[in-house]
């Protein structure tokens, strides 16, 4: 029963669900796979003792983790561990945008301007994070965080112009806009801007950089700054509860709780992971791999249909696993058939929000957890997707170690033309999506043509959607052709389609091929045969040969040629 249940309170803590959490949260948030009717049954038969395991559990976790206090204003604030990392990549490469985000909203309906541009201010003065540069003293970069400060939003009036140029005018903003680069020192590193195109449509473009953001936060922007809009358009007060703490006392706090028995703990786990794997995944290229990354980045998108996305979540909720487990098993296979090796390891992004205190603030919590997936032995579906399942837990029951610590501490080798430890990226986005409550306003995002940046070699973004499983595969067009990465979806497609069919195959056994790549292999490029005249030699033949082509070299022996 225990080890059941550390598999549970992992799997909750791996999407960000807090011990503090009630037993209803628990129940409605645990993900597919993990509460099979066995285990339900389980936890219902001795449901006195699982809730005494979670509380001393809750006690044991608050024991370790010192609790996260707010701290003097008056001294320098130090940066993140991820943060830090953000900083260092930035001054390497300063014109750099691949850390920053871009979000196209299109507002419909009448928008209260005055109101909007009230909500906004309370907003970023309510979060210090939106608030602070990155200045360097003594050679060392600190948090700066700037006073609150009556706010103004940027509005430009495009309401002459015709539907057409309203479209070429936004596309126009956008990718200048993903063109400029942030300056961390001076800031701000949230940007607004709002487009009105007639009274009830407008467009507005949120600019924000990575280090002061993450994936999580956006769902808390849409939430606050909904209910803040709410509020104040009916002359309401703000109606928030206050934050205990700020982004900054997390990073004091980081800076404190790892270190001594804590850090040699969580160090000494990924170093037994990841000492002797290669750490270099080495994917075939169209093009050589340039001297520094240059972050151009395309897309290609993919559909998994309900059936396939059906079998997989089947298939895991069968051995006990994730939707993420099994196509993370998944991928591992196509990356060794791609490599040629069997020994890798794949980035996952985490949300590391584990502490009740930290899962309202905004800011750069997510961490990046470096996944092992061997393939050494050639075992089945099965056996791999147990190991998969295996890692990934233990990976989550030691996702305190920011990756860049990680990196420090493992020192691989230095080189600019990829990513230390991990150059290629899974994650399946199944955090809820928040919807934006605005009284009388439609909002959506925009996808716009803006230039795609990329941060690894490869990045593959998989959610769940009305139709199945959508899935984004953003690739470096310094190394992949389009075609290159269409081909890789397809026979990811093909691939998970084999799996579901015989998951008791061993992994050199699944398919990749199309039928038609097949049928091409096979069939037609070794279709050669040819009809010779029967009534000539073949040194007749050569001297045909010679009389058509007579200028045609015959015979190459290193620098001589006949």
């Amino acid at each position: 029963m225990r080890r059941t249940i550390v598999k549970f309170v992992c799997y909750l803590q791996s999407l960000g669900i807090t011990l503090e959490a009630d037993e209803n949260r628990l129940r409605a948030q645990a993900p597919e796979g993990i509460l099979t009717p066995a285990l339900r049954q389980e936890i219902g038969d001795r449901k006195p003792e699982l809730l005494q395991f979670l509380q001393q559990a809750k006690q044991s976790k608050s024991n370790a983790h010192l609790p996260i206090q707010p701290v003097a204003r008056d001294g320098h604030l130090p940066l993140s561990f991820a943060q830090q990392r953000l900083w260092f990549l930035h001054h390497l490469s300063p014109d750099s945008r691949s850390y920053n985000a871009l979000e196209i909203l299109q507002i419909e309906g009448l928008l209260n301007l005055t109101v909007l541009e009230q909500s906004l201010g309370e907003l970023i003065n309510r979060h210090e994070i939106f608030r602070t540069t990155f200045p360097t003293v003594s050679g060392e970069p600190i948090q700066q965080i700037l006073p609150p400060s009556p706010f103004r939003l940027k509005v430009d009036n495009y309401q002459d112009l015709s539907p057409n140029e309203q479209s070429a005018k936004i596309q126009q903003i956008a990718e200048l806009e993903a063109r400029k680069a942030f300056d961390l020192t001076v800031g701000p590193l949230i940007q607004l801007r709002l487009l009105q195109l007639s009274s009830q449509k407008s467009v507005l473009l949120l600019k924000i950089h990575h280090i002061i953001y993450d994936g999580w936060s956006f769902g808390i922007l849409i939430r606050e700054l909904s209910a803040l809009y709410e509020a104040f358009l009916n002359n309401l007060s703000n109606p928030l509860p206050p934050l205990s703490i700020q982004y900054a006392d997390f990073a004091v706090w980081q800076r404190q709780y790892l270190s001594g028995e804590v850090l040699d703990k969580q160090l000494k786990y990924w170093q037994e992971q990841l000492t002797t794997v290669p750490p270099v995944l080495t994917l075939p290229t169209d093009k050589p791999r340039p001297a520094i990354q240059t972050f151009q980045g395309g897309v290609e998108r993919f559909q998994l249909d309900q059936n396939v996305t059906q079998g997989l979540k089947k298939l895991g909720q069968d051995h006990g696993a994730t939707l993420f487990m099994t196509l993370l098993a998944g991928f591992g296979v196509l990356l060794s058939r791609y490599s040629g090796q069997s020994d890798l390891v794949v980035g996952s992004p985490i949300a590391n929000r584990n502490q009740a205190a930290i899962e309202p603030l905004i800011g750069f919590f997510a961490n990046t957890l470096a996944l092992r997936i061997n393939l050494s032995e050639n075992p089945s579906f099965l056996e791999l997707l147990e190991q998969v399942k295996q890692t990934t837990l233990e990976g989550y029951a030691h996702q305190d170690l920011p990756f860049e610590m990680l990196v420090e501490k493992l020192q691989p080798d230095r080189d600019l033309s990829r990513n230390p430890l991990v150059q290629v990226m899974f994650a399946l986005q199944n955090t809820s999506q928040d919807t934006w409550n605005l009284s009388g306003l439609s909002i959506e995002s925009l996808s716009l043509s803006v230039e795609e940046t990329v941060r690894f070699d490869l990045e593959v973004n998989c959610w769940q959607n009305s139709e199945g499983l959508a899935i984004d595969w953003i690739y470096s067009r310094d190394l992949f052709d389009t075609a290159t990465i269409a081909r890789m979806g397809e026979h990811f497609q093909n691939l998970v389609q084999a799996i579901i069919l015989n998951p008791k195959a061993t992994v050199k056994e699944l398919p990749l091929l199309t039928p038609k790549e097949r049928e091409q292999l096979l069939i037609s490029w070794n279709n050669t045969k040819t009809d010779y005249p029967q009534e000539q030699c073949i040194h007749q033949l050569f001297e045909a040969q010679v009389d058509r082509t007579p200028m045609a070299i015959a015979v190459v022996f290193e620098e001589q040629s006949l």
